[in-house]
């Protein structure tokens, strides 16, 4: 593949939302099953986000963009931050093996911060409930 048609690959015009989680996924080197795994989604989900048959929820998309190391903005328009070029195959394993854990850390930290967020409202509307309001 050359540069050109990476770089058409990915131009805005010429992608929909599937095929740059896709792109990014693929140049990331992760598969389905490993990016439906760190984001906590069945694959059949991913799959149907990278078809343009769903679009995931703000959270697992700010996750996405984390994981697969490009902007929010790119996913969502093709403009901005892409996935990173050539150099990145440069680096060696221990770095990339960094990078995936502090992804993966990343990743759970947001399903985490998730969780308090639903523990909280549910413990909100209880306190209210034995208030009797």
């Amino acid at each position: 593949m050359t540069t050109d048609s990476t770089d058409s690959w990915f131009d805005p015009d010429s992608t929909t939302f599937g095929d740059r989680v896709t792109g990014a996924r693929e140049r990331s080197g992760m598969s389905q099953t490993d990016l439906a795994k760190r984001l906590g989604v069945k694959l059949k989900t991913l799959k149907a986000w990278e078809n343009d048959l769903s679009e995931p929820r703000a959270n697992k998309l700010s996750m996405m963009a984390g994981m697969l190391n490009v902007s929010l903005l790119w996913l969502l328009s093709g403009e901005g931050e892409g996935p990173g070029g050539p150099e990145m195959g440069e680096l060696s394993s221990d770095v990339m093996e960094m990078l995936t854990e502090i992804r993966d850390i990343r990743a759970q930290m947001t399903r985490s911060t998730d969780r308090l967020g639903r523990l909280e409202k549910t413990l909100r509307a209880k306190l209210r409930e034995e208030a009797g309001e």
